[in-house]
């Protein structure tokens, strides 16, 4: 039996032209389906990067008026010891107003945001703008 055995290996020279075709096709169909969504991937953490900054911005200015007092405008230059590392806005500001309903403190971004081929633009958008804007979307805010 051991004779068979080494005989039949002997016998086996490598992957046929079809076996190796047939490779090569089920490559392409992987790659065909894993390009496209790998690209998306990469859309939706850039968009998901210039949304997080702008959340960071919005929070900064929050402390800046804990800690500073209220203004109406709080502009980039105000927040450069609040904010660590917000790369994708070159320019903003925030402006502060008071909701004539509820009193309550509204802190809204003013700007444009980008990364890579994501560009955003902010137009009063507050935290929940933000937060509840589509992916996708060009603009959030009023």
């Amino acid at each position: 039996m051991g004779q068979l055995l080494k005989k039949h290996i002997k016998n086996e020279k490598g992957l046929t032209l079809i076996e190796l075709l047939a490779v090569i096709v089920i490559l392409g169909i992987i790659a065909a389906i894993a390009i496209p969504s790998i690209a998306n991937i990469i859309h939706k953490s850039r968009e998901d990067a210039v949304k997080a900054d702008a959340i960071q911005i919005i929070n900064s200015a929050k402390m800046y008026i804990a800690g500073e007092g209220s203004k109406d405008t709080i502009t980039k230059t105000d927040l450069d010891s609040y904010l660590n590392d917000v790369s994708t806005f070159s320019a903003f500001t925030v402006n502060v107003t008071t909701n004539a309903t509820s009193k309550d403190t509204v802190i809204s971004l003013t700007g444009d945001g980008a990364k890579g081929n994501v560009s955003i633009h902010f137009a009063d958008a507050t935290i929940t703008d933000i937060n509840n804007a589509e992916k996708g979307s060009t603009t959030i805010g009023d």
